[in-house]
This record gives C-alpha cells, sequence and structure tokens, in this order.
C-alpha cells in the first residue's frame, strides 16, 4: 500500500505563485509514475503533470512555462512548483502514484487564484 499527503493549496492573487508537496509512503518499487491533476467545479479532472521514475516529466500544454514538477528521492516527495497563476488555475490539486497497475491518490489541496 501507498499513502500520499498534499499539502501548500492556499489563496494566491493573479500573477502569483505557490508550491504544492505530497509526501509518499508505503512500498515504493523501482518502476513508478507520479503526477499531479486538478478538478476545477463542474470539470473533469485533469492532468497537469507526470514525473516518472527515469527522471523524465511530461506537463500538461496549459501550464507549460509556468508549473514545474520535481522531485526529492530521499524524501520520497513530489512537488508543483506553480507559478505566474490564473484564476482559471483555481481547483482542488491531487497527488498521484502510479505502479505496478496501481493508481494511488492523495486526498487534495484546494488552491484558489483570486484577487
Amino acid at each position: 500500500q501507498v499513502q500520499l499527503v498534499e499539502s501548500g493549496g492556499g489563496l494566491v492573487q493573479p500573477g502569483g505563485s505557490l508550491r504544492l508537496s505530497c509526501a509518499v509512503s508505503g512500498s515504493i518499487f523501482r518502476f513508478y509514475r507520479m503526477g499531479w491533476y486538478r478538478q476545477a467545479p463542474g470539470k473533469q479532472r485533469e492532468l497537469i503533470a507526470h514525473i516518472y521514475s527515469s527522471g523524465n516529466t511530461d506537463y500538461a500544454d496549459s501550464v507549460k512555462g509556468r508549473f514545474t514538477i520535481s522531485r526529492d528521492i530521499a524524501k520520497n516527495t513530489v512537488y508543483l512548483q506553480m507559478n505566474s497563476l490564473k484564476p482559471e488555475d483555481t481547483a482542488i490539486y491531487y497527488c498521484n502514484f502510479y505502479q505496478m497497475g496501481s493508481d494511488y491518490w492523495g486526498r487534495g489541496t484546494q488552491v484558489t487564484v483570486s484577487s
């Protein structure tokens, strides 16, 4: 089993920055994928970014150049640095961990971008 705990959400003005963290605990194997997703009210959950055990990353077009996913292997933590935030970035952000055919999710953290 794998457990995920997100932190770092909050209220920020347009153009501001936030950093989300996701601490992963449990049985982590050699090959995995970690990611961030978000879900805005009335919309489907969408992918923001992935980081693979290889270190490779990929991003949704809507956040390229503004958001950066990274990880601290020693701390089993994945981060999402969000810059130049826009009101349309407002959503609940979820951490995801995938390995051996199983998906694990955090409970989510609210990000609100508003003046």
